[in-house]
C-alpha cells in the first residue's frame, strides 16, 4: 500500500509534522532510526509559539508535573550576578524534559492511529515519477512524499542533495540535568567570556543546564566541570544537587542548506537549517515550519509535489529561518565581545521598560 508520507525522523518535530498532516486528512508514517528514550542534548525550554503548538495539538495532557515546568520570563546574568530580565507573552515557555516531550507526542500519534516504527533506519531512496520509494532495514516502502526532520546533521538532506557548507564559527554545548527544586519560574543565560550556560527548569524536582562555546575560544579540552566553574553564581545554586542524567553533547551547531524542498521532499526542523541554540527558538521554530508544510501538503500532492506547488513552504520557511538567523547571528557577535555585552546588558538594566520590549522581541518575535 502506498502511503502519502513518510517521514524521517521521530523526534519531536518529525513527531509534530505527523500530527499536523494526519489532521490534514493524509495518511503518515515516521521512520525513526534509533529505539528506547531517543535523548539529545538540548536546552529544553520551549518559547511561547512552542508551548501553544503542543496545547493546540492536545499534547500537554500526556506531560507529568514531574517532566516539565512552566516559565514566565528569560534572565540574563552577568558574571557578576547583576542581570537583566524580561518576561514572557502568554503562555510563557515551557521547560520540558527531552525525552518526556517525544514520549509525549509519541502517545499522542499513537492515539491518532499514527504509525511510529523505531529502529528503521533509511538507506536509499529512489524519487519516481508519482512516488518515492524508499530502502528501510524493513524493507521497501512507498510514500507520495517525504518529510526529512532527521535532526542536525540529517542523512536525508544530504542524501536530497540540499544540503551547503555552513559558515561561521563551529559552536559545540553540553547538557546535564540536576536533581533540585528550580529556584524561579524563569529560563536564566549565564555570561562569561568565550561560553554561555542556559539553565532551564524542566520539573518539579529538575534543572537543567547547558553550555555552548565556540571552537578555540575555551583553553584546553572543555568539559562540564571545567565549564561550570567559570559561572560562580550557578555553581554556588548547584552546589550540593546530585546529577540526574548522562553528560550529553553536539555540534558543530551550525547547518547550511541551499534549499528546503525538492521533487517530492521537504526539510523540517533542525534538518533545514540551524545557526544556535542561543535564541532558544529552535522547536518553535521547526513546529512551525511543520504547520505550514501541512497546510500546503493537500494541494501539493494533487499538483505532483513539484518544487512550484511547494513554493509557499520554501517562501515562508527561508523566511522565518532568515529572521531567526538574523538574530541568532546579532546575539552571538555581541555574546562573543565580552566588553560590548557587558556594555549593552548594564544599559538595559539601567533602562528595565527597553529590556523587556527588547528581549520579548529577540525571544518571541516571528517575524
Amino acid at each position: 500500500m502506498m502511503l502519502d508520507i513518510a517521514i524521517v525522523g521521530g523526534g519531536p518535530v518529525g513527531l509534530v509534522a505527523a500530527l499536523e498532516i494526519r489532521a490534514r486528512g493524509l495518511s503518515v508514517v515516521v521512520l525513526e532510526r534509533r529505539t528506547g528514550a531517543l535523548d539529545k542534548a538540548c536546552g529544553e525550554g520551549l518559547m511561547p509559539p512552542g508551548r501553544s503548538a503542543l496545547e493546540r495539538l492536545g499534547v500537554m495532557r500526556w506531560l507529568k508535573p514531574e517532566d516539565c515546568a512552566g516559565f514566565n520570563a528569560i534572565r540574563f546574568v552577568q558574571e557578576d550576578g547583576r542581570g537583566v530580565e524580561a518576561e514572557l507573552p502568554a503562555p510563557g515557555g515551557l521547560g520540558v524534559r527531552r525525552t518526556a516531550l517525544r514520549r509525549a507526542l509519541a502517545s499522542e500519534a499513537h492515539d491518532r492511529g499514527i504509525e511510529v516504527r523505531e529502529g528503521c533506519a533509511v538507506r536509499a531512496h529512489t524519487v519516481g515519477a508519482d512516488a518515492v520509494t524508499l530502502t528501510t532495514d524493513a524493507g521497501d516502502l512507498q510514500a507520495r512524499f517525504v518529510v526529512a526532520s532527521d535532526g542536525l546533521h540529517s542523512p536525508m538532506r544530504r542524501a536530497l542533495d540540499l544540503e551547503r557548507a555552513a559558515r561561521g564559527a563551529r559552536r559545540f554545548g553540553l547538557r546535564r540535568h540536576f536533581a533540585l527544586s528550580p529556584w524561579a519560574p524563569r529560563v536564566e543565560v549565564h555570561l562569561s567570556a568565550g561560553v554561555e550556560a542556559y539553565v532551564t527548569p524542566s520539573g518539579v524536582n529538575r534543572v537543567g543546564v547547558a553550555f555552548l562555546w565556540a571552537d578555540g575560544d575555551i583553553p584546553g579540552t572543555p568539559d562540564f566541570d571545567r565549564l561550570l566553574s567559570r559561572f560562580p553564581v550557578l555553581m554556588e545554586r548547584l552546589k550540593g544537587a546530585s546529577e540526574d542524567s548522562s553528560l550529553l553533547g553536539a555540534g558543530p551547531l551550525r547547518q547550511g542548506v541551499r534549499a528546503r524542498t525538492s521533487h517530492r521532499a521537504a526539510l523540517v526542523g533542525d534538518a533545514a537549517g540551524y545557526v544556535d541554540a542561543i535564541t532558544g527558538e529552535g522547536l518553535s521554530l521547526g513546529f512551525r515550519q511543520a504547520r505550514v508544510l501541512a497546510e500546503i501538503l493537500p494541494d501539493a500532492l494533487a499538483a505532483g509535489a513539484t518544487l512550484a506547488s511547494l513554493a509557499h513552504y520554501e517562501r515562508e520557511s527561508a523566511n522565518a529561518f532568515r529572521r531567526y538567523a538574523r538574530l541568532a547571528n546579532a546575539m552571538l557577535w555581541i555574546a562573543r565581545r565580552p566588553r560590548l555585552r557587558r556594555f549593552v546588558v548594564n544599559r538595559l538594566i539601567d533602562a528595565p521598560r527597553l529590556a523587556g520590549v527588547a528581549l520579548r522581541w529577540a525571544m518571541t518575535n516571528e517575524g
